[in-house]
Order: structure tokens, then C-alpha cells, then sequence
């Protein structure tokens, strides 16, 4: 979809494992003095697909790219960006670090769990919003959306869910779930459609 909208073929590119699913990368075209963009939307096979990743950053940078960026809309082990236990690890800021080692210029990637990740890199890093997009389609294709409230399932989630509410000038609300008791509601919902806003990242 995106080369088609681009324009441009999709590099081909030949990925195998072997016995031990060992992965090998190999690029069917010249990528010498290109602009490289991988494209990793990862699967239920999230560490097999930043091997995939990794090695085919690693490909295109002993192929002479001029440039490697990795396009990454979920961003593996996002939600492991801070240390929640005593002796357990930071695995987000692994993840940057293997990435740069790799070989990556630049990473394009959405709605970061937390904004400090992009700190995680010295390479540039753009986070973009999935907000507008959603606003956009619920305006277009929900005619009676004005009779709607945006709902957050935790806390946590509560500023993007403010944020998609004022683009489309409606309430929001928030379910409250302590621990050992039952879940309540902070809003007003009765007789409403409600967009639950659930944050992956």
C-alpha cells in the first residue's frame, strides 16, 4: 500500500532460516547510494521480526545505502521503557541500542508508550500521532459521533484519550480499576457511543 501510494516498486528481498531458524537477509536490487526505508510492522512473532529487521538494516549498510530508516509503527517492548522491578531490565532502550548498532539513520515510529524513548536513540527519531487519523475517520464515517464520549481504560492513557476528544470537540471518560475491586467509571456514558481508546504501546 504504501509503495503503491509512493509510487515506486517494493525491493525485493529474499529472507530464509535455516535448520536452527538462523535468519539470512539477501537483497534482490542495488540499494548503493539509495534512501532505504524497511518497513516492520512486526507480527505475534516479535523477536523473530527484529532479527528480520536488524539483519536487513545491517544488509542494506554493507550494501552501500546512503541511508537506512526503519519505519516501525509499534515499537517492540514499548510499555519496558522505565525500570518497574528491582534487577530487571530496560528493554526499550535495548532495543534502540541494538538498532543503532545495526546500522539505522533514522527511525519513523507511532504513539511512543512514553516520550522519553526518543531519548533512547542518537539518531533522529520522529513519533508521530495516530490521533488526527482517528478523528479524521470517526468525522467521516460515523455521522452521529457528536453523540459520543472518548473513554480511556486506565490512567495511563488518559492524555492521548484528551487529545482525540478535543479534536473532536466531545467529552471523555475514564474507567478506574483498583486493585481488588470492581472497575467504575469517571464520566458520564449513559445513552452514549463510546470510543475506547486502548493504548498497545
Amino acid at each position: 500500500l504504501i509503495t503503491k501510494k509512493l509510487g515506486i516498486p517494493p525491493c525485493e528481498v529474499e529472507i530464509k532460516k535455516n535448520a536452527i531458524e538462523e535468519i539470512s537477509v539477501e537483497l534482490k536490487v542495488s540499494v548503493r547510494n539509495k534512501n532505504v526505508y524497511i518497513i516492520q510492522s512486526f507480527s505475534d512473532s516479535i523477536n523473530n521480526d527484529i532479527m528480520e529487521l536488524l539483519i536487513m538494516i545491517k544488509a542494506c549498510n554493507s550494501a552501500s545505502a546512503a541511508n537506512v530508516t526503519a519505519v516501525i509503527p509499534y515499537f517492540p517492548y514499548g510499555k519496558y521503557s522505565k525500570m518497574k522491578k528491582s534487577r530487571t531490565a530496560i528493554t526499550a532502550k535495548l532495543i534502540a541500542n541494538i538498532l543503532i548498532c545495526s546500522g539505522v539513520d533514522h527511525v519513523i515510529t507511532m504513539d511512543l508508550h512514553s516520550s522519553v524513548m526518543q531519548g533512547f536513540f542518537n539518531v533522529p527519531v520522529d513519533n508521530l500521532f495516530s490521533e488526527p487519523t482517528i478523528a479524521k475517520y470517526i468525522m467521516e464515517n460515523i455521522p452521529e459521533y457528536t453523540n459520543g464520549i472518548v473513554v480511556s481504560k486506565n490512567a495511563g492513557g488518559a492524555m492521548r484519550v484528551t487529545s482525540l476528544a478535543d479534536q473532536l470537540n466531545l467529552p471523555f471518560a475514564m474507567i478506574e480499576k483498583k486493585t481488588n475491586t470492581k472497575a467504575t467509571i469517571i464520566g458520564d456514558v449513559k445513552g452514549k457511543i463510546c470510543f475506547i481508546m486502548v493504548i498497545i504501546g
